[in-house]
């Protein structure tokens, strides 16, 4: 960030750098002990501690983040099922999202994080249901509102655990990486006490090989996302049970190593005219490097993207198809070819 050190291809020297193991090899000393004393002591995410993450990434400027993304404004995973173009992987990802979900006319359909309502926007329109959306970052609200302005869609600034009603269905795409390992029963317990008997939950999520308690990448948490931490299979399954069947397990971390690629060489386009307005030489090597380091973490399948599919347990429903099972599917909506395997 400071310029000492430069790379022509930083995705490469840090997959190369994760690919030969060599962080095994760095011996524990008194430094990482402390570091991770936060995390074993302390709930980094608490409800009073929630909205940080918020002030200091999401909130940064709407202008930086639709430089970059697609229209949709998907700050998450695209799927590049039969294409190249970000637009188009976006909105396979949005349709294979609402089609797991099964979604109808008439569905209730609750957003946990719903970012700048490209999601609640694309279910409203399409779907033809009605969508609330939660939410603690302004910037990405007062986008989303007017985004949807029209639709059968609200916009709630609220906490996850503060979250009241019951909904046909359940989405969550990229928000769980904020929760906690502390808080993984709690917002499982919210989820299931807000969906009906008869509901689907989709949990969109980056995940870990590992379970642990000691946060993200240390960098990443301390400059991009303040106190992240990313779940493993088995912290998700030990949440999840008692409470839910888990209906399909849809791992595509490959494709998010594309998706930050695209981001960056949009990011690097745009740049000139973001250049002087609140965005100086310093971020731009921070952001540079945050895109092409996560994109060489997916590249070496260090991190995972998964979309979990559940159902409340206890409650006798009969299995959601949650995936074609005869290659890829095409629909066309609104003049566009949607495809999903």
């Amino acid at each position: 960030m400071d310029g000492w050190w430069d790379c022509e291809r930083v995705d490469e020297f840090i997959y190369r750098l994760l690919r030969s193991g060599i962080e095994n090899n760095v011996r524990g000393n008194l430094g990482l002990l402390l570091r991770a004393l936060p995390w074993l002591l302390l709930n980094l995410q608490s409800k009073a501690r929630a909205r940080i993450i918020a002030d200091r990434h999401y909130n940064l400027g709407n202008d930086l983040f639709a430089a970059f993304l697609d229209p949709y404004m998907q700050y998450s995973c695209a799927f590049f099922e039969g294409t190249d173009d970000l637009e188009q992987a976006q909105l396979n990802k949005l349709e294979m999202i609402c089609a797991k979900l099964d979604l109808a006319p008439g569905d209730h359909l609750l957003d946990i994080g719903c970012g700048w309502g490209g999601l609640a926007k694309y279910a409203a329109e399409r779907y033809g249901c009605t969508v609330t959306g939660v939410n603690i970052s302004k910037e990405q609200l007062a986008f989303a509102r007017d985004f949807c302005k029209g639709l059968p869609v609200r916009f709630l600034d609220c906490d996850y655990r503060a979250i009241e009603g019951q909904f046909d269905k359940i989405v969550s795409v990229g928000m769980f990486e904020h929760v906690g390992s502390r808080n993984y029963r709690t917002y499982f317990d919210v989820v299931r006490r807000c969906l009906k008997p008869d509901g689907i939950f989709l949990l969109h999520t980056i995940g870990s090989n590992t379970s642990g308690r000691g946060g993200s990448e240390p960098w990443i948490s301390k400059y991009i996302f303040l106190n992240s931490m990313l779940p493993s299979i088995a912290q998700i399954a030990k949440a999840a049970e008692r409470g839910f069947v888990i209906e399909d397990w849809h791992n595509f971390g490959p494709h998010y190593d594309k998706t930050l690629m695209a981001w960056q060489a949009r990011f690097q386009a745009a740049w000139p005219r973001l250049e002087g307005l609140k965005y100086d030489t310093r971020f731009k090597r921070m952001w540079d490097y945050y895109l092409l380091c996560c994109a060489a973490a997916f590249r070496v399948r260090h991190t995972q993207l998964w979309q979990v599919v559940m159902t409340r347990s206890g409650t006798g429903r009969p299995q959601p198809c949650c995936r074609r099972e005869h290659g890829a599917a095409t629909r066309t909506s609104q003049g566009e070819t949607v495809s999903w395997q």
